[in-house]
């Protein structure tokens, strides 16, 4: 059994109301439309045990993936709380000084959320993008990205210093859409796998801005990772 470095900050959610944890929906896909009214806002108290259960839930499950995908990795996640309730709703994967993989959550996420399957599906979302090797790949798309984009520049007779720094973080953003696409793939899995519907986990992206399909974009359109989703999902 893993431990869960849990925040004391995550206690700050909690309030006076008894705990009612929400339960997954059946495992069938969502309908197409997404005109669909958005879950009420749960408690801080029913996010606050939604959140610890699904960590429990799923992580295990992310970690025997991990080990199935990528044996060579280290695949014991550690799960956080950032402490600053003022932090907008996010979530992230990075490593630790160790290697170890950390999959960070904000106060706001936790509470933004509207039932277990979304917690479900963002944990699982954020333990892909390890298990596929983003980090690793934005890292060297960043390195390579700098390279050539100062070595042109030296050429154009321009800022070798400036070039180079335009190029990694174009470098950077080369595979971001389809690494998050990868991840949503993946997260679908490890959120089916985890006894939890990735549809109806899905769903949030119904409720944030849309990046559309912008050119150097961060992150694909939302349309684009639903129709990820359902696909993966009917496929399990």
């Amino acid at each position: 059994m893993k431990k869960y470095a849990l925040v004391a900050a995550l206690v700050s959610l909690t309030a006076c109301e008894p705990i009612a944890t929400e339960t997954s929906s059946p495992t069938g896909p969502a309908p197409a439309s997404t005109a669909v009214a958005a879950p009420p806002i749960l408690s801080a108290r029913q996010a606050q045990a939604n959140f610890v259960s699904v960590v429990r839930q799923v992580e295990p499950v992310a970690e025997r993936e991990c080990r199935q995908r990528a044996p060579s990795l280290n695949c014991d996640f550690k799960i956080i709380v950032e402490s600053n309730p003022k932090l907008p709703p996010n979530a992230y994967q990075t490593l630790d000084r160790a290697g170890r993989p950390i999959v960070g959550f904000t106060l706001a996420l936790i509470q933004d959320a509207r039932n277990r399957d979304e917690i479900a599906f963002v944990l699982g979302h954020e333990a892909a993008h390890h298990i596929e090797r983003h980090l690793e790949q934005q890292r060297n798309n960043a390195q390579a990205g700098a390279l050539v984009t100062g070595i042109i520049a030296g050429v154009l007779g321009a800022d070798v210093d400036t070039g180079a720094q335009i190029g990694g973080a174009i470098g950077a953003r080369a595979y971001s859409k389809k690494n998050e696409l990868e991840a949503d793939a993946l997260g679908t899995v490890i959120t089916k796998r985890a006894g939890f519907d990735p549809v109806r986990g899905a769903a949030f992206f119904s409720r944030i801005p849309d990046p559309g399909n912008q050119f150097l974009g961060t992150h694909p359109p939302n349309a684009a990772r639903i129709e990820t989703v359902r696909r993966v999902n009917a496929q399990l």
